[in-house]
């Protein structure tokens, strides 16, 4: 059921796309040939058989790119500055497809404008069509209308985060009616005033209102008693659904597979690690870094100059992180400290106004210009563009203890930039508050939200109150 219903709204809202983009070429024609440029000859000279095969090309290929940066994904409505993103990474994919189609098939007869009107037009339809379309179904919502009621059976906090998931968001329309509380349970999570029984209860709540599916969220789940739901359900042509008692142990997305008609659940399942995931985010990180390192090469030498001139040293400082798996490597910064004990350098924590940072030092962390070395720990696949920031040993083998999920940090490569360091979590901050970002951005990846991260580092995460 859930699938489905989601799915109803994916294709729907896919199908809206693919019209509003022929619309948004048929607008883009206009411009171009009625009011930037007019024309002045026969209008029999325009190939209509190309233009309108270009134009049904460029729908589907609009879908398609948005539906490959995340914008139809299943279960999830994206927040209005997500989607923008989204609509425009979208647009500016498309329309470098449309320029390699223009050329690949030689067709010269179609004008090399038309794609640019045309994307102006499709953000312009697209957005207002995606407003219209949420107005609509929140209208409906509001109305009482397009709602699948849900009974919960259980009481706990897995039930309460059950119902609290399924309401989250209005525009699927879930509407939980009640909890029915497993037979002996005193200790209740839920709402009391939504509580209409108890599991004894449970034939004669159905047979008075039918709910629209019935989902077990409780912790005494024997065989005898799903048995005994099932039938009631089976019963009344009702669809069950079971949320496993130890959901509280899936904190990341986990993934139902079939090991052999065995039914298997991944509880730690990462995004980035999957199949086409992990080679679209080694590629973009091969691509960037490389030409970061080409373009920014005289950058490097101007660093590698002044760190040399106003301290004794080394230009480079090399020290031991923990990254992918556990695994420790040696990450690259420029230098910005004296030059101290190796054991001084990797146990004490770096703090405001901190003694051992040089002049050139103080300019280079401020300025986030002494972590670029570390692209070169990107191009190597050692880390990532992004990710979490590693940690040296000494601290990772604190905090594990102190912090339950630190070391689930290292289940992606380390980071130069992350989700945490663009929302101001660095330096002396929160441990707990940079963990949680961190998991966040591992249970949530997608290649634009890398591509988000990228664009908004540096406004957000390079110069910074807390970086010293």
């Amino acid at each position: 059921m859930f699938r489905e219903r989601s799915d109803e709204l994916r294709y729907t809202l896919a199908a809206i796309d693919l019209v509003l983009s022929f619309l948004a070429f048929l607008a883009g024609f206009a411009l171009r040939f009625e009011i930037v440029g007019p024309l002045t000859g026969d209008r029999s000279t325009i190939d209509l058989v190309s233009y309108i095969f270009f134009g049904a090309l460029l729908s589907v290929s609009q879908v398609v790119s948005f539906s490959m940066l995340g914008l139809y994904r299943r279960q999830k409505f994206l927040s209005f500055l997500d989607e923008i993103g989204i609509l425009v990474g979208g647009t500016i994919l498309n329309f470098a497809f449309s320029f390699a189609i223009l050329y690949y098939f030689k067709i010269y007869e179609v004008s090399r404008l038309l794609p640019v009107f045309y994307g102006i037009s499709l953000l312009v339809l697209v957005i207002s069509g995606h407003s219209i379309f949420r107005r609509f179904l929140l209208r409906r919502r509001k109305r009482g209308l397009g709602f699948h009621d849900l009974l919960i059976i259980g009481g706990t906090a897995t039930a309460l985060r059950t119902a609290t998931a399924l309401e989250g968001n209005t525009l699927h329309g879930y509407r939980v009616v009640g909890f029915v509380l497993e037979d002996g349970r005193v200790k209740v999570a839920v709402p009391k005033d939504k509580i209409v029984g108890t599991l004894s209860d449970l034939e004669e709540l159905v047979d008075a209102a039918p709910p629209g599916d019935i989902i077990y969220a409780g912790d005494h789940g024997n065989q005898e008693t799903l048995e005994k739901i099932l039938e009631i359900c089976d019963r009344q042509g009702i669809q069950m659904h079971v949320v496993p008692g130890f959901g509280n142990l899936v904190t990341a997305n986990g993934v139902l597979e079939n090991l052999n008609g065995l039914p298997l659940i991944s509880i730690r399942d990462i995004p980035a690690r999957s199949g086409l995931n992990r080679v679209v985010k080694r590629s973009f990180d091969l691509a960037f870094s490389g030409a970061f390192l080409v373009i920014f090469s005289p950058i490097y030498l101007l660093i590698a100059l002044a760190v040399k001139l106003t301290s004794p040293g080394p230009v480079f400082f090399s020290q031991e992180r923990v990254g992918l798996d556990n695994k420790v490597f040696k990450i690259f910064k420029f230098r910005t400290m004296k030059v101290q004990p190796q054991q001084a350098s990797n146990t004490v924590w770096t703090t405001k106004n901190d003694p051992r940072i040089t002049s050139i030092g103080r300019f280079l962390r401020q300025s986030s210009l002494d972590e670029i070395p570390q692209f070169f720990n990107i191009f190597l696949g050692q880390m990532s563009v992004v990710g979490p920031r590693p940690e040296r040993p000494f601290y990772v083998e604190q905090f594990k203890d102190t912090y339950q999920y630190f070391k689930r940090r290292h289940a992606v490569k380390a980071g130069l930039t992350g989700w945490a360091q663009i929302n101001g979590l660095r330096g002396d901050t929160s441990i707990q508050d940079r963990i949680d970002a961190d998991l966040y951005y591992i249970e949530n990846w997608t290649f634009f939200l890398d591509l988000k991260i990228v664009l908004l580092t540096p406004f957000k995460g390079m110069i910074h109150k807390n970086a010293y």
